[in-house]
């Protein structure tokens, strides 16, 4: 009897990846959803739909954007990790998925496991910002500020445990300085008294702060990433600048439920490489404030995820962020 049992487990499993094969084989055969776990219009949103409507004329069916924001992202995340292994189901995923889970000690699922990594496809470095009535105007001039007097000088952030937050924590941790976080509900608020001079500090995404750069209302002192900006090829790097080491940047990838058919996976990461080697999407991305940048395989997006979970549950640890 437990023979019998067996070999039909086995018969149903085989039958159950002849299937998905199969499946593979004509993938997609009709319409892909793409689940933005954050609200329309925002700083992941705005490349996420520029890419999904290239891959829609790559792939020959509609990528369908459906916007589930809540809990940080996790809200979607947790659609998508429940979805069918079949590349009918992808997630838009991002730095936040990593910063989201390290402040939360209870997750309906492993942030890692439960996803197929596809491809990462985009770098969006933020930029170290301050007000041009603060005496510094480097990094080196700002972290003798901050040390002269620790706490004295604002910091702002779109939240506690933002991006923005924990980039600004990275950095008082490398640096050895203490600044006065100022969490705001957004971006938009921390952007808002930054420029008036309420707070001093701040970490905005490039294409948010760009043109207060250029008119004046804000200082960049350096950006984020461990290459310098495309948009900002003059401003050093917080490395450069005075902080060697510090590589933090918001970045945005695919992923899916576990166990997507390799075929799948296989079409997807070239869908996604033709689209965001297109000059077009190229140009748009940099628009909204983003870079290229294509992880050689999903085994590479894999090995750094692993690297962005370790790296950001260290950093929410010693910043003892908490979740609003």
């Amino acid at each position: 009897m437990n023979r019998l049992v067996t070999c039909a487990g086995m018969l149903t499993a085989l039958f159950w990846l002849e299937g998905f094969a199969a499946a593979a084989e004509t993938y997609p055969s009709r319409p892909v959803r793409l689940i933005i776990p954050y609200s329309p219009g925002g700083a992941a949103d705005v490349p996420g739909r520029i890419v999904a409507q290239k891959l829609s004329e790559i792939l020959g069916q509609q990528v369908v954007v459906d916007n589930r924001p809540g809990v940080g992202g996790l809200l979607g995340a947790e659609l998508a990790a429940q979805a069918a292994p079949d590349g009918y189901t992808l997630l838009l995923i991002a730095n936040t998925h990593y910063v989201s889970s390290a402040l939360r000690s209870k997750l309906a699922f492993h942030p890692i496991d439960d996803f197929t990594h596809i491809s990462a496809w985009l770098s969006a470095p933020s930029v170290l910002a301050v007000h041009p009535s603060l005496e510094a105007k480097t990094l080196k001039e700002l972290i003798a500020l901050a040390k002269a007097a620790p706490g004295k000088i604002d910091f702002a952030s779109s939240g506690n445990g933002s991006t923005q937050h924990l980039l600004g924590a990275l950095l008082m941790r490398m640096g050895g300085f203490q600044l006065t976080h100022i969490p705001y509900k957004g971006s938009g608020p921390a952007m808002a008294d930054l420029i008036g001079g309420q707070v001093k500090v701040g970490f905005p995404g490039i294409a948010l702060a760009l043109s207060h750069l250029k008119a004046g209302k804000l200082r960049a002192l350096a950006v984020s990433s461990a290459k310098r900006s495309t948009e900002l090829p003059d401003l050093p790097t917080i490395a450069e600048a005075g902080v060697p080491g510090y590589d933090a940047t918001q970045w945005l990838g695919f992923a899916g439920p576990k166990r997507l058919p390799g075929a799948v996976v296989t079409r997807i990461v070239e869908a996604t490489r033709t689209a965001a080697r297109n000059p077009d999407v190229i140009k748009a991305l940099r628009g909204a404030g983003g870079q290229v940048y294509l992880s050689a395989s999903p085994q590479e997006f894999l090995a750094f995820s692993h690297e962005e979970q370790a790296k950001w549950a260290r950093v929410v640890k010693d910043s003892g962020a908490q979740v609003n």
